[in-house]
C-alpha cells in the first residue's frame, strides 16, 4: 500500500511552513502530498497549494483528496490541473467529489441543486481538453497537455453514480474519509464494475484519515471546527482520529485488508514533528 500524508492546507500555518512540511515529507518516504478542499473556510486553495509542493519537491505525487469538482469552471480547471500537472513533471492525480456544502456554491455562484449534472460535464470536458481539443472555440487548445496526456483521476463517493463515473472516467476511486469496514463496502462494488465496463488492469483506490500524535485535544477542536457543520456527526469525526503511533500502524493493515491500494493521513496538527512522528510509524 502506497502512504501519503496531507498537506497542513486546513490548518493555521504559514505559507513558507507549509511548503517546508512538503519538503519534509518527501525527505520522509512518503508516497504522496494530498489536499482536501472546501472555498468558505480559511484554508489554502487546494492546487495552489500543490503547486508550492511541486516546486519545493521533485519525486512525491500530488493528490487532491477530494477536490470539490462543480464548484470550478470546467475550461478554467482543465487549465490550472495541466499546468499542475505539466510544472510538477506529471505528478498529480486529481480525486474528484461532487461535495455537499450549498455555501461553497452559493460563493462561487454554481448550482447547488445540479452539482451531479456539474460533474458529468465538467469530467467529460477535463478528458476533451488534456487530448488537444479547442473545448473553448477557436482553434487553440486551453492549457499545456499534461506530461502523460491527461491527469489520472479518482472518483469519489459511494453511490451508484459515483461507481459508474470512476468506471467511465476514473483511473480509480477514493472514498475520501471513512472507516476501513465502510471501504471494504464499496471496494468490490468497484471492482466487479470496473470489470464489467471492460477497463483494464486494475482501478487505484484510495481513501483518507486524520491523525494527530502531540495533542489529542488540539486534534479533537481542529476536526469539530472544520467539520461544524455536519452538527453531532463532527464529533464522530473528531473520535475517529488517529492520537497514536500504533493506532496509525493498525490503520494501514486495516484499509489494506479492506482492499486499498493508497492511504493519506491527513494531519491535525501543523507541527513539523508530526511528519516525523508519522513516518516512524508507518513507513518501513
Amino acid at each position: 500500500m502506497d502512504i501519503g500524508i496531507g498537506l497542513p492546507t486546513t490548518l493555521d500555518i504559514a505559507g513558507p511552513d507549509l511548503v517546508a512540511w512538503a519538503r519534509r515529507a518527501e525527505e520522509r518516504g512518503f508516497a504522496s502530498l494530498g489536499t482536501i478542499d472546501r472555498i468558505v473556510y480559511p484554508n489554502y486553495d487546494s492546487l495552489t497549494a500543490l503547486a508550492a509542493a511541486a516546486a519545493a519537491t521533485t519525486r512525491v505525487r500530488l493528490f487532491t483528496d477530494i477536490l470539490l469538482t462543480p464548484l470550478y469552471r470546467p475550461v478554467h480547471l482543465a487549465k490550472v490541473t495541466a499546468s499542475v500537472d505539466a510544472l510538477s513533471g506529471g505528478r498529480l492525480t486529481l480525486g474528484l467529489g461532487v461535495g455537499g456544502r450549498p455555501d461553497d456554491f452559493a460563493a462561487m455562484d454554481r448550482p447547488f441543486k445540479r452539482r451531479g449534472a456539474l460533474m458529468d460535464e465538467t469530467l467529460d470536458l477535463l478528458q476533451r481538453a488534456w487530448a488537444g481539443e479547442p473545448v473553448a472555440g477557436g482553434e487553440f487548445p486551453v492549457g499545456p497537455r499534461p506530461v502523460r496526456g491527461r491527469v489520472p483521476i479518482l472518483v469519489g463517493g459511494s453511490g451508484d453514480r459515483a461507481v459508474e463515473r470512476t468506471v467511465r472516467w476514473g483511473d480509480g476511486w477514493t472514498m475520501g474519509g471513512g472507516t476501513p469496514e465502510m471501504a471494504a463496502q464499496t471496494v468490490p462494488r468497484i471492482r466487479q464494475a470496473w470489470r464489467e465496463g471492460g477497463r483494464d488492469g486494475e482501478p487505484r483506490l484510495a481513501a483518507l484519515c486524520y491523525y494527530g500524535f502531540a495533542d489529542a485535544t488540539e486534534t479533537s477542536a481542529a476536526l469539530r471546527r472544520y467539520y461544524g457543520f455536519l452538527g453531532d456527526y463532527a464529533d464522530r469525526v473528531a473520535q475517529s482520529a488517529i492520537t497514536s503511533p500504533a493506532a496509525a500502524a493498525a490503520a494501514v493493515r486495516a484499509f489494506a485488508d479492506a482492499g486499498l491500494t493508497e492511504l493519506v493521513f491527513f494531519p491535525t496538527i501543523p507541527q513539523l514533528s508530526e511528519v516525523d512522528a508519522l513516518a516512524d510509524a508507518v513507513l518501513k
